[in-house]
């Protein structure tokens, strides 16, 4: 599978169809993407433009790149839906396509899509043991607890007319014990975030493990791709100005992602060691606080979870990275325009080449 573990740190990019770039510079920005080597691009879908529409674009203009739903939210779309869209692109990129799913959180499917967010672990797994069907070509036959196919009365189970390709990479967005568990044990990549080396093997790495060992394998058959920002400063002086400015967007994912009682951000960084800031951040942002929330980061929770420093610095975090397990690096380029960020994701992929 072109989504399996490589003997090297690959490298890759998250972009979006629409926001703060118009579509055509997020094309530009892939194709010269590819240009300088990157070897994964993921296309989001949180709750703008959707990921579909966008990679089979992509796959007309690239050549090399893989080209992954990063993620694609379950239950937005039906199981048999997100396999037609799975194939249908695989096909389109010539195999170069990774399907990456997600449940995503109850503001975003409740209070943008009306679709229940109960049960996210079960609807995963029966999502996923329906695609795999589905991929194979199989007749679609399924009685679950959140899906029955096919609905009772005079309909007959059916398969897809499209050729069968069962070998599609799967990767799953998950942050909690159980979802973690669950994406060791059925896919074949997990796409992580809220990172933190040094507290990833008790906060990540123990329950996708337990899932890898559950289904048979081990971390050689999976691969890890962690995303963070990379963001270079010149000097000292520049950098604590840089992290400043991150504050309050770590805020906002702790306080503000999610519902009032569900954040997934926050109980993240909460088994990596911040249980007590990060509640407090969430009792702040959620009394409407912004800035105080902000001012409760510190600067130890900005710099442990992304590449920001001076060039020594992100070399440094990037070995880091590579031992603690991560195998692609999802690269977010600061930069003021196109060619800035073009610059810094350069200078990233330069220095994760020479990591090896």
């Amino acid at each position: 599978m072109t989504g399996r573990r490589s003997s090297r740190m690959r490298t890759a990019t998250t972009v979006e169809g629409s926001g703060a770039a118009s579509f055509q510079e997020t094309v530009t920005f892939v194709v010269e993407a590819e240009k300088l080597g990157l070897d994964v691009c993921w296309v989001a879908e949180a709750w703008g433009s959707d990921a579909v529409s966008v990679l089979g674009y992509l796959a007309a203009r690239t050549d090399r790149l893989l080209l992954g739903s990063g993620v694609l939210q379950v239950g937005t779309r039906s199981p048999v839906a997100l396999a037609q869209a799975a194939l249908t692109l695989a096909d389109m990129s010539d195999g170069r396509f990774l399907l990456g799913l997600g449940t995503s959180g109850p503001q975003v499917m409740e209070g943008l899509h009306g679709v229940p967010f109960a049960r996210p672990l079960t609807r995963t797994r029966e999502t996923i043991e329906i695609l795999r069907s589905a991929l194979a070509g199989e007749k679609i036959r399924y009685d679950g607890a959140a899906h029955t196919i096919p609905l009772p009365g005079e309909s007959r189970p059916m398969r897809l007319s499209a050729r069968p390709n069962p070998d599609i990479p799967l990767y799953l967005a998950t942050m909690s014990p159980k979802m973690l568990a669950l994406t060791g044990e059925l896919a074949d990549g997990w796409l992580g975030t809220s990172f933190v080396p040094e507290g990833a093997a008790e906060a990540y790495f123990a329950h996708l493990d337990a899932g890898l060992t559950a289904a048979g394998r081990t971390r050689a058959d999976f691969d890890v791709c962690q995303g963070a920002e990379v963001c270079f400063a010149a000097d000292e002086e520049e950098l604590a100005a840089i992290v400043d400015d991150r504050r309050r967007g770590l805020a906002f994912s702790l306080g503000g992602m999610g519902s009032s009682s569900t954040n997934f951000y926050n109980a993240a960084y909460g088994r990596q060691g911040w249980a007590d800031v990060a509640a407090r951040v969430h009792e702040r942002w959620q009394a409407g606080d912004r800035d105080g929330a902000a001012a409760l980061v510190t600067d130890e929770m900005v710099l442990a979870t992304t590449l920001i420093g001076t060039e020594d610095m992100v070399r440094a975090r990037l070995r880091v990275w590579r031992a603690a397990g991560v195998d692609t690096v999802r690269l977010y380029p600061a930069g003021d325009d196109l060619d800035a960020r073009l610059t810094t994701l350069a200078r990233a992929v330069e220095l994760v080449r020479g990591i090896g």
